[in-house]
């Protein structure tokens, strides 16, 4: 059976667990070689083993995209590896939160470098390959797929650097768009409400329960949702771009 993405070369960080992890499964279901960048090499490992148990191919990466010459580094192994880069999906990402008043500079600093920094290293290490895909078989289309969030739309008390990450993800990605639609490579975001992920399980323990209360809700998206919603995104026709899909649990009021 033919799928859309026969032929193509996709790129997904953060890959080891929950949106990333889901993604690179539902890519490479659909055709797409899929090379799964992260830092937790035991998860890539398996991630890996499960592509290729179901027929995919797949390359595990470890690397930490925050740092620009594993970023870059990424990018070359996947073109070493699989000989083209058809879509990029920068998922990798972390939510510290709290009020701003006793947060940890340090926990700040991580966010910008990653859910910034590190999505716009590996945006610009791929974009050359990226625009070459564009202009070739078998789509002559390639896709940018930046991973938001609601908070990237609504700032939201205790959550002040988050948001920030998350509304710069948002600007970069639209002015990228305009400098390369006419190369042919989408640009687009999608942005998540609640799903049920590791991401706030990285916050202390009181974090953890405010989080859990603040948007308790019994059916929270799930990664797979998400996943859903990039692969709607780069499987449409050449002609169709789609910037931006804002996916929220039906329960989430905000």
């Amino acid at each position: 059976m033919a799928h859309a993405l026969d032929g193509t070369v996709a790129v997904v960080t953060g890959a080891s667990s929950g949106i990333g992890r889901a993604t690179a499964l539902l890519l490479a279901t659909n055709g797409a070689k899929v090379a799964a960048v992260a830092r937790r090499a035991d998860r890539l490992a398996e991630l890996v083993g499960e592509i290729e148990g179901a027929g995919g191919a797949a390359l595990a990466i470890e690397a930490d995209i925050a740092d620009a010459s594993q970023a870059a580094f990424a990018i070359q192994r996947t073109i070493e590896f699989f000989g083209r880069l058809d879509t990029l999906v920068n998922n990798a990402g972390v939510m510290l939160l709290g009020p701003a008043s006793d947060a940890d500079p340090a926990d700040w600093q991580r966010m910008i470098d990653l859910n910034i920094s590190g999505l716009m290293l590996s945006t610009r290490a791929a974009l050359p390959h990226l625009a070459a895909a564009a202009s070739s078989d078998p789509r002559h289309v390639a896709d940018i797929v930046n991973i938001s969030s609601t908070a990237g739309r609504v700032a939201r008390s205790g959550a002040a650097v988050y948001a920030a990450t998350k509304f710069a993800v948002g600007a970069f990605s639209e002015a990228l768009r305009q400098e390369v639609t006419q190369q042919h490579v989408r640009v687009s975001i999608v942005e998540p409400g609640r799903t049920a992920t590791e991401l706030a399980s990285h916050n202390k323990p009181a974090i953890v329960e405010m989080i859990n209360t603040a948007f308790k809700m019994d059916d929270p998206l799930q990664a797979e949702d998400i996943a859903d919603a990039v692969h709607y995104i780069v499987s449409r026709p050449r002609h169709v771009a789609i910037n931006e899909i804002l996916v929220r649990p039906t329960e989430q009021q905000y």
